[in-house]
């Protein structure tokens, strides 16, 4: 029997792709390295499924001019903010996403990031890395400790609610702000903020977890910052484009934000240069889900979405239709 014949934007976990050796007849782009454009519609030619990335940016014109033999794009992540929606669904082409096994390994780098801007852990390295190491005295790389601090969390879902747990056994005290308020039993002692700004006001700590949408783009700046209490600490490791970089750079140069501790970034890989100047940034390049088991996982519910649309069988997470 002829195997379906999947375009495949990158590499994956071995489990993953062992599993698309066995069951496709997989393009890839020879070169090692990511399609263009062009090149991606090209590899589409009379394919039956693309299985992309967040690197891959599929837009109206993208979808214009796709094969008519696609019917489903498989994307690893959870965002789905890369692809146009409306124009996959005038093509009546499927998307699906990976929500529900990257929530534990994405809150995990949550909790280094704000360990590690907390306890100045980069100037730290620094010194041991560069052999600048010298007997500290007791006033030198003091940080803020996390025990009886006020953690906000803008976004309680899979991750905010894993990383609460966390910082629980640290001996924080968990505020958020969602949508709705969580039900007790999900919620546990985490204090319910209706309004964003409240929680602003109260968060020693801020991580972000809502995703990028219209009312969340640029949610930290320079209004929500002045609202946090004085040398709070910021985390992200949701989304890029929730913070405006300028204006967290200048909190981070004032002091007015003591550190930051940031996976993501508006852009990425390009990253606002004046982050790697600052010795108050804990930086990471966009690791939150990059464990063997979470990698993996998420490529076999790509793949398992796949194989069902190309089987006729419903998938198992498909992005919701828009409403």
């Amino acid at each position: 029997m002829t195997k379906p014949i999947l375009v495949v934007t990158s590499h994956y976990p071995k489990e993953v792709e062992d599993r698309i050796e066995r069951d496709y007849n997989a393009r890839r782009n020879p070169n090692q390295v990511p399609f263009s454009r062009q090149e991606l519609l090209h590899a589409a030619e009379g394919a039956d499924a693309l299985l992309i990335t967040l690197a891959d940016q599929l837009d109206s014109a993208f979808f214009e001019k796709v094969s008519p033999t696609v019917k489903i794009i498989a994307t690893y992540s959870v965002g789905f903010e890369h692809i146009d929606l409306e124009a996959a669904a005038r093509r009546k082409i499927a998307v699906a996403y990976t929500p529900g096994v990257n929530h534990e390994a994405t809150a995990d780098i949550a909790m280094l990031l704000l360990l590690g801007a907390s306890r100045r852990a980069y100037e730290a390295q620094e010194l041991v890395r560069t052999g600048a190491w010298k007997p500290l005295s007791p006033d030198m790389l003091l940080g803020w400790q996390v025990g009886g601090k006020i953690l906000g969390i803008f976004g309680m879902g899979r991750v905010g609610q894993a990383l609460a747990r966390r910082a629980r056994g640290f001996g924080m005290k968990v505020h958020y702000c969602n949508p709705s308020k969580l039900p007790a039993e999900i919620a546990g002692d985490a204090v319910y903020h209706q309004d964003p700004l409240d929680l602003l006001r109260v968060s020693q700590f801020l991580s972000l977890h809502a995703p990028e949408t219209p009312q969340t783009n640029h949610f930290l700046n320079s209004k929500a910052i002045s609202l946090l209490p004085a040398g709070a600490i910021v985390v992200n490791s949701a989304r890029g484009g929730l913070v405006v970089d300028d204006d967290l750079i200048a909190a981070l140069k004032s002091g007015r934000i003591a550190a930051a501790g940031l996976d993501v970034f508006d852009g990425e890989p390009k990253l606002n240069p004046e982050y790697v100047s600052l010795k108050n940034t804990f930086l990471l390049p966009h690791i939150g889900s990059a464990t063997i088991e979470t990698r993996t996982a998420m490529g076999m519910l790509a793949l398992d979405n796949v194989d069902a649309v190309l089987n006729g069988m419903p998938a198992p997470t498909l992005v919701p239709p828009l409403s």
